[in-house]
């Protein structure tokens, strides 16, 4: 019933742009506060990106910080991660999460399958 699936991932050169998509289904998308992750082969995932329910506020990794930038479409359900200036170092797979917790509600947290990055000559 959840999904969420990424999209726009491929094969881009040193110094391209690419621009991620999540599309969300099955609860609520404007009470999720939204999360782009990577993970790379070896490495640990690592928070790329944030973003708040309402789009007021965003995070980012300080590797990333002036490079990339992430969005949503609360009425569309999707999220986006907009990536410029890439470098072979961020070649990982991506992965849309979304995440709500309230006092009176079990929390929930839910991953999509992921979209590969690669950024090579």
């Amino acid at each position: 019933q959840v999904q969420l699936v990424e999209s726009g991932g491929g094969l881009v050169q040193p110094g391209g742009s690419l621009r991620l998509s999540c599309a969300a289904s099955g609860f609520t998308f404007s009470n999720y506060r939204m999360s782009w992750y990577r993970q790379a082969p070896g490495k640990e995932r690592e928070l790329v990106a944030r973003i708040i329910s309402t789009g007021d506020s965003t995070d980012y990794a300080d590797s990333v910080k002036g490079r990339f930038t992430i969005s949503r479409d609360n009425r569309k359900a999707t999220v986006y991660l907009q990536m410029n200036s890439l470098k072979p170092e961020e070649t990982a797979i991506y992965y849309c999460n979304a995440y709500f917790r309230a006092p009176w509600a079990p929390q929930n947290d839910y991953w999509g399958q992921g979209t590969q990055v690669t950024v090579s000559s």
